[in-house]
């Protein structure tokens, strides 16, 4: 299966700048798998889709204000870092620019007191390991330096820092949001809540390597960065609830997806009775077609980059015959005509409903 299978073409003018004011008033693409077909709504008309006894996933993870920027002490030069995981020892992962100006011992000051950083490792694709040294909470200070991680596609500023969060968003670590749960308010959950619908909350932090195209020609090739999730006791006691009863789970983004999948993979490997448990760990599952789904009933996604991963994953997901690229099929036909129903897409755009 080819890289280029998964390719398209989107009008620059079609990529969303900036949020709606409203986040519930996006457009809605519902795409039914069954039927071949797709029909436009509006977003706040999800909770039509949604039954009593279904569940609703949520990723509760909130983005860090994670680019910074510093000063080279040997040079007077400017460092930019953008924070993907914490590697634990106050080092991190992240993408520095310019790179090819770095080498490891670079010394790096900040605006704040105290705090300063080293290179430690340089790699490929732009990735450097960076120890830090700072007084006080870490977080703490990168709130104060940092600024919204936006996807490099927008180039808008961003008057509002908190719209590049969801509403539900709590457990600091992403280095993107989860851009699904951006079309939530909460007058919506509160109404989704009201009609028997269980809401679940996990948590999977977003690393970067998630909305990088694929460079390889043969997807099978592609090597997954690992990103770091958690499923409460709580959450996998209702998920094993809503299964039992026969009720579906609706899986708020591809990180949900992606979560939820690697548990219910692992609870099959270990032969659990239950498919969810509580857990943490990392995970770099690559989701594409001929996957089979495990967990997950229906998806609410945006709309992806070409050649993505994320593309791939809605693909297999699409695809209910496990026969290749049905599913690509569809959802590229979905595209098709939101491209030319003027859909915003990708970070700040529309929402996609896959049942």
């Amino acid at each position: 299966m080819k890289t280029d299978d998964f390719d398209y073409n989107l009008p620059e003018e079609l990529i969303a700048q900036t949020p709606l004011e409203n986040r519930s008033s996006s457009r809605l693409l519902v795409v039914n798998r069954e039927k071949y077909d797709f029909t436009d709504h509006h977003f706040s008309d999800i909770i039509n889709y949604l039954n009593p006894g279904n569940a609703l996933v949520l990723n509760e993870t909130k983005v860090l204000p994670a680019r910074i920027f510093g000063t080279k002490t040997e040079t007077g030069g400017t460092v930019e870092l953008l924070l993907l995981k914490d590697l634990g020892d106050d080092t991190w992962e992240c993408l520095a620019r310019p790179q090819k100006r770095l080498h490891p011992g670079t010394k790096i000051t900040f605006d704040i007191e105290n705090f300063t950083a080293e290179i430690v490792s340089i790699h490929e694709e732009g990735i450097t390991h960076v120890k830090f040294s700072y007084s006080g909470i870490f977080l703490e200070s990168i709130e104060k330096l940092g600024t919204m991680p936006l996807p490099p596609y927008i180039h808008e500023q961003l008057d509002n820092q908190s719209r590049y969060q969801t509403v539900y968003a709590k457990n600091l670590g992403s280095a993107a949001a989860p851009t699904a749960g951006l079309h939530f308010t909460e007058e919506l959950l509160e109404k989704i809540k009201q009609k028997g619908i269980k809401i679940v909350k996990i948590t999977l932090h977003v690393g970067l390597g998630t909305f990088r195209p694929v460079q390889v020609s043969d997807i099978k090739n592609h090597q997954m960065h690992t990103e770091t999730y958690e499923m409460s006791e709580e959450a996998a006691k209702t998920l094993n609830q809503v299964k039992k009863s026969g009720g579906r789970i609706f899986a708020v983004g591809t990180t949900s997806v992606r979560t939820l999948e690697t548990i219910a993979n692992l609870s099959s490997e270990q032969k659990n009775q239950e498919l969810f448990h509580a857990c943490h760990g990392e995970t770099s599952i690559f989701i594409y077609p001929g996957y089979k789904f495990l967990a997950v009933d229906s998806i609410i996604t945006n709309f992806h980059l070409p050649k993505s991963t994320l593309l791939m994953l809605v693909s297999a997901f699409a695809d209910q015959t496990n026969c290749s690229l049905v599913g690509r099929d569809l959802i590229l036909n979905a595209y098709y005509h939101a491209i030319k129903e003027r859909y915003r897409f990708f970070s700040f755009g529309d929402a996609m409903l896959i049942i």
